[in-house]
């Protein structure tokens, strides 16, 4: 029996967070003049307010209020003005009895609510609608008219693939939400909605597959995201560090994405994606090691291949981790274990150094680091060519001069390829921070510092876990359905279940198990 142990509970209960200078109680008066006048105050020095004052009727004033560059300027002038400066004035009009009325049902905006009070009334202003004041009148109507320049959707640049959507999320969060719906076109997808940060007021979306994610770990994300209390939430990284199980754990315990495709079968494994208005990258959870090991083409392609590219994937993620610091052990302490040609040659190449292995693989390992670095600040257009020329002519300098061996640039070299091959930047991350102290360790202790790196590794990563699941799942504890899915890819027609760990455990048959495709009878021609 599955137990979901969440180990991080928030236990501080913060003041809640409104505009500075506005009280949540403070309600519209029924004089145009007061509101008018508090709105302005909060808005003062801000020159992208814009305030038409409209006359709806002889007796009647109104000023409509937005933000210059955050509507849709054709919206405003066809759906909100030229409704109100025509229809309204051809109506007779009682303002205490009838405006409610005239204002919801007389505008072709989609959306149409009211305000009661003045910070409802401004954080609908600063989310980008339109508020329309009326004289005599103590509610504002609240008009949906976003807009603005944002990005469209584009193909995305982190993630890329050959066989798959080109899709990618904008910074726009309806339309990464759209995205998602475009493809799980189902009453199960839910989204519910919450608003973060004292000053920037981002909308952010909770997305889950209803029936198919656990409660539990529904239940515990929105409790983390509603104890953070915070001034201002700009991306996806600001909720990771928020809501992750153990924050000084190197390795990551959500996974993000640019890639509606990727999100949606996250949802439909029984995971929660949160989106975030402003980035277009989408957060996913729980995860387990092995998931930042597979990238989207995974499941477009057909088994075989699959399996191959994985085996490479594991392989150079070892090479990455540790091929300079079993060098750095071996050639310190184990010259044995080489044979006699290679330790003459490596002694040959090292006569001159004067430094040891390790802080020669120390100097190498930190160029090269920073010119990745470099390559990935600098314009695309020179940036490749920067890092890759900087490269070649610092190691061939650095040779000539004696400063490291030949052998040393070629391992550097292997672990930096190596490190590419991982498909989630943040893993990668994490496995090129961990090379330094196992390096260390092995210029220290030689092989056995190597061991016993390795050994905290993995018994921090069987300790991990994310919202309650085992970072190691399907490895410790062993699941053998869950291994379908790890080293190997199993066809699909195999993988009839979804992972146990973190889905409802009565909808967990994701096909039919009589999917197999079966040849055709020998004589005889299947059309």
């Amino acid at each position: 029996m599955r137990r979901n142990v969440f180990r991080r509970q928030k236990k501080s209960k913060s003041k809640t967070y409104t505009h500075i200078g506005i009280s949540s109680d403070v309600l519209l008066l029924h004089r145009l003049e007061d509101n008018l006048e508090m709105i302005k105050q909060l808005f003062h020095d801000c020159s992208d307010v814009v305030y038409r004052e409209l006359t709806l009727q002889p007796h009647v004033q109104g000023v409509l209020i937005y933000i210059d560059g955050m509507v849709d300027s054709d919206m405003i002038s066809d759906h909100a003005l030229t409704p109100l400066l025509f229809r309204f004035g051809q109506q007779a009009v009682e303002p205490d009895t009838r405006i409610p009325n005239l204002l919801e049902n007389g505008q072709s905006v989609s959306q149409v609510s009211e305000a009661k009070t003045v910070s409802e009334a401004v954080n609908a202003i600063l989310t980008g609608n339109a508020v329309l004041l009326v004289q005599r009148f103590d509610r504002a109507t609240i008009l949906s008219v976003r807009g603005g320049t944002r990005r469209g959707v584009q193909e995305p640049n982190t993630e890329s693939v050959i066989r798959g959507p080109r899709e990618g999320f904008s910074e726009n969060l309806r339309t990464n939400s759209a995205l998602i719906r475009f493809r799980l076109k189902s009453p199960q997808l839910k989204m519910v909605p919450f608003v973060l940060g004292e000053h920037t007021q981002t909308n952010i979306a909770l997305a889950y597959m209803e029936g198919l994610a656990d409660p539990d770990v529904i239940k515990e994300v929105t409790a983390r995201i509603k104890d953070i209390k915070i001034d201002g939430v700009l991306e996806t990284g600001y909720l990771e560090e928020l809501i992750e199980d153990d924050p000084y754990s190197p390795f990551p315990q959500v996974q993000y994405s640019e890639r509606p495709d990727t999100i949606a079968g996250q949802l439909l494994e029984g995971r929660f994606v949160i989106l975030v208005d402003g980035t277009p990258f989408a957060l996913s959870g729980p995860v387990t090691a092995v998931q930042f090991l597979q990238a989207s083409e995974d499941y477009y392609e057909r088994y075989m291949i699959v399996n191959l590219i994985r085996w490479l994937r594991y392989i150079f993620l070892f090479i990455s981790l540790l091929f300079p610091a079993i060098y750095v052990a071996v050639i310190t302490y184990h010259h044995d274990m080489l044979p006699t040609n290679l330790i003459y040659t490596i002694a040959a190449t090292r006569e001159a150094i004067p430094f040891p292995a390790l802080i020669e693989a120390l100097i190498m390992e930190v160029a090269f680091e920073a010119l990745r670095e470099a390559g990935i600040r600098l314009p695309k257009t020179v940036g490749q060519a920067v890092s890759i020329l900087g490269a070649l002519v610092i190691g061939q300098a650095a040779v000539e001069a004696g400063i490291v061996s030949a052998p040393m640039v070629i391992i550097v070299s292997i672990t930096g390829i190596a490190s590419f091959t991982i498909p989630r930047f943040n893993f990668a991350i994490t496995v090129r921070m961990l090379r330094f102290p196992i390096m260390i360790l092995a210029g220290v202790f030689g092989l056995y510092g190597i061991i016993i790196a390795m050994m905290w590794i993995i018994m921090h990563m069987c300790s991990l876990r994310s919202f309650g699941v085992p970072y190691m799942s399907g490895f410790a504890p062993l699941n053998l359905n869950e291994l379908k899915d790890t080293f190997l890819r199993v066809p699909w027609w195999k993988m009839n279940e979804r992972p146990s760990t973190y889905t409802d455990q009565e909808n967990r048959q994701r096909m039919a198990t009589d999917m197999k495709p079966e040849p055709p009878t020998q004589g005889k021609k299947r059309i």
